[in-house]
C-alpha cells in the first residue's frame, strides 16, 4: 500500500509522518510530496531518509491514500487530480469540509457514513473535532438545544508561523507577525479571518462543521481566541440539552466514550490543560458542573493537542477506518 502525504515537510505533515510511524500503519511505500522548493529534499521515516517528490510524481505512482495537509488552494487543486487516479484522498484543509457531497468524518462519531464511492474525505478543524467528541455521545443521550463556546487556540494552530512570533517576541526578536497583535503576553480575541457575519472563520467552522458531523442542525455560537500557548487548544463549553441529566450519568458516558478521558477531580485541582495534553491523540474533559442560571445545562472545559487528534492524528484514524473496513 502506497501512501502519499502531500504538505509532508510542513508543522502537520511532519506529524503525520510521526504518527504514522508510531500507529505502525501498514503501508508499503511512502511518497513524501511538497512543493517545488523541497522535492529533493528528504524526510525521515523509520529511521530512513525519504525524498520529497513531486504531486505529479505521486499522481504516477497511484497511492491508496493521500493525506493532504498544503492548504486549501493545494487541496482545491491537486485533490481532484490524486482522486481521477484513484487514490482516496484524506484532506486537512477547510476546502472541501462544507462541500454537498464530501464526508466530514470523526472516525468515532460518524466513520459509518464512508463508502468505497468516497475519494475526497475532509478532515474537520482542530477545534471542532475535541467538541464534537464530547458533544456527539451527550446529544445522543440527551439532545441539545444550543451550544455556546469560547476557544482557547494555541499559536501552533497557525502553523509555523503562529509558533514563530511568539517565540520571537519572548526573545525580544524581530519578526514578520503572523497575527494583527502582539501574541506573547497577551490575548487576541480573534481566531482566522472576519468574515461578513462578523464572525471569524474559526467560529463560523465551529458553527456549521458541529452540525454536519453530527448529522443534524446544532444551535451553537462560538467565540475563538488566540492565546500564548505552543500546542493543545481549549474550550469552555456550555450546553442546554432538551432533557434534564444527572452528573453521575453525564461522567458515565463521557467516560466510556472512546478517544475521551475524563479528568474531573477539583477537589485535587486535577482537570485538563494544554500543558499535559499535548502529544497525547485523546480529548480531555473536565471542570463539569451544572449550569444554574438555567435549566437542562452544563458547563464543562474540553483540552486536546491540536496538532494530533486536531489533525493528524485524525486524518490517519480515517485511514485505519478506511484499511480495516475494506473502503
Amino acid at each position: 500500500m502506497k501512501v502519499a502525504v502531500v504538505g509532508a515537510t510542513g508543522l502537520v505533515g511532519r506529524g503525520i509522518l510521526k504518527i504514522l510511524e508510531e500507529r505502525n500503519f501498514p503501508l508499503t511505500e511512502l511518497l513524501p510530496v511538497a512543493s517545488s522548493r523541497s522535492v529533493g529534499n528528504k524526510v525521515t521515516f523509520k529511521n530512513k531518509e525519504v525524498e520529497v517528490i513531486s504531486a505529479q510524481e505521486a499522481i504516477a505512482l497511484k497511492p491508496a491514500i493521500a493525506i493532504f495537509s498544503a492548504g486549501g488552494e493545494t487541496s482545491k487543486e491537486l485533490a481532484p487530480l490524486f482522486a481521477n487516479a484513484g487514490t482516496t484522498v484524506i484532506d486537512n484543509s477547510s476546502a472541501w469540509r462544507m462541500e454537498d457531497g464530501i464526508p466530514l468524518v470523526v472516525p468515532e462519531i460518524n466513520g459509518k457514513v464512508l463508502t468505497k464511492k468516497d475519494k475526497i474525505i475532509a478532515n474537520p478543524n482542530c477545534s471542532t473535532i475535541q467538541l464534537v467528541m464530547v458533544l456527539s455521545p451527550l446529544h445522543n443521550r440527551y439532545g441539545i438545544k444550543r451550544v455556546v463556546v469560547s476557544t482557547y487556540q494555541s499559536v501552533s494552530g497557525s502553523g509555523a508561523k503562529g509558533v514563530n512570533q511568539l517565540m520571537a517576541e519572548r526573545n525580544a526578536e524581530e519578526v514578520v507577525k503572523n497575527y494583527p497583535h502582539q501574541i506573547d503576553l497577551n490575548v487576541i480575541p480573534q481566531a482566522g479571518d472576519f468574515e461578513d457575519n462578523e464572525y471569524t472563520t474559526e467560529e463560523n467552522k465551529l458553527q456549521n462543521e458541529t452540525s454536519k458531523i453530527i448529522g443534524e442542525e446544532i444551535p451553537l455560537t462560538a467565540t475563538a481566541v488566540r492565546v500564548p500557548v505552543i500546542g493543545g487548544h481549549s474550550e469552555a463549553v456550555n450546553i442546554e440539552f432538551n432533557e434534564d441529566f444527572e452528573l453521575w450519568e453525564i461522567k458515565r458516558i463521557l467516560g466510556f466514550m472512546t478517544g475521551v478521558v475524563l479528568m474531573d477531580m477539583p477537589e485535587g485541582n486535577i482537570y485538563p490543560m494544554p500543558v499535559m495534553a499535548e502529544g497525547k491523540d485523546e480529548v480531555f474533559v473536565g471542570r463539569i458542573r451544572r449550569d444554574f442560571s438555567q435549566p437542562k445545562s452544563l458547563n464543562l472545559w474540553i483540552v486536546s493537542d491540536n496538532l494530533r487528534k486536531g489533525a493528524a492524528t485524525n486524518a490517519i484514524q480515517i485511514a485505519e477506518y478506511l484499511v480495516k473496513n475494506n473502503l
